[in-house]
């Protein structure tokens, strides 16, 4: 499943490319999994709306819309996405990839994909593509979207140290609540905890400061990481141009079961926390 730093470069992409323009039609697939909202309501909202920008919110794509009109000429290259809505938002287009989605652009004489479950033409002559082989992700429409819980690139220390003192859940599963920390997967959660000399299965109650100090410095170090490098394309992730990302060659525990420690040459142990694979250097984490 894609994670923060896969959905912050898919995002990114997107608003580099779509931000302005606007969306004059939405077809909708006839499987009904995939909507979360209902079908009329997503065409509704979505229809001759002018996308203000796209961004990131947990593991979330928000497009944000505004009422219609010309496209822009031009889109900035490489702009980031906003953090927060602009004020003339009329509605938010919500997009979860689940496990292997993908939000393509399109020119429209391109082969539509097997399993494209939305496609919404834009005034450029593009078209959006919501393409998703086993229908764990979702489309929704929303006004004033939010997630569950803190952004993990803009939590603060001390907010950090105060969501996870005290539980007495295992340090991974903890870090893999969304009610606490919004966009940290399977992924960064082991990377993380490695480079904090921290085993997953230690109970987050047992964590000293020091201990929650250093895990948040790891936490954002291996996200900015990550976006850096385009995410990490394990199994059927790529970002909006289809392209594969590098990070999953900087994994330094996660996946390399049985493989040396790069650090200490200690073979690297997988367990199972909470249905969760989770791997670690039994030598450099305590």
């Amino acid at each position: 499943m894609p994670e923060l730093p896969e959905v912050e470069t898919i995002a990114r992409g997107l608003n580099s490319r779509v931000a302005g323009d606007v969306i004059e039609s939405v077809w909708l697939g006839s499987k009904p999994e995939p909507l979360k909202s209902p079908a009329p309501k997503i065409v509704a909202a979505v229809e001759s709306k002018r996308i203000a920008g796209v961004r990131r919110v947990g593991k979330h794509i928000v497009f944000d819309l505004e009422n219609g009109g010309r496209a822009a000429a031009s889109v900035k290259k490489g702009r980031a996405p906003r953090t927060s809505p602009p004020t003339s938002t009329v509605a938010q287009w919500i997009v979860h990839l689940g496990m292997t989605g993908r939000m393509l652009v399109c020119q429209p004489g391109q082969d539509i994909e097997k399993h494209t479950h939305a496609i919404a033409k834009l005034a450029s002559g593009r078209e959006l593509r919501f393409v998703d082989p086993r229908r764990f992700g979702r489309l929704s429409v929303a006004q004033g979207f939010h997630a569950p819980g803190f952004e993990p690139l803009g939590v603060e220390l001390e907010r950090f140290v105060t969501l996870f003192r005290g539980r007495k859940t295992p340090i991974k599963s903890a870090l893999l609540n969304q009610k606490l920390l919004s966009g940290v997967g399977n992924i960064y959660a082991d990377e993380s905890l490695f480079r904090a000399g921290i085993r997953p299965r230690r109970r987050a109650a047992s964590l000293t400061r020091e201990n929650l100090r250093r895990l948040y410095l790891a936490v954002q170090e291996v996200l900015k990481e990550a976006i850096a490098l385009g995410g990490s394309s394990i199994s059927d992730y790529v970002d909006s141009d289809g392209e594969e990302g590098f990070f999953q060659l900087q994994h330094r525990v996660y996946g390399r079961e049985g493989e040396p420690c790069l650090v200490c040459k200690t073979p690297v142990k997988r367990v199972v926390i909470a249905g969760r694979s989770s791997h670690y250097c039994p030598k450099c984490q305590k």
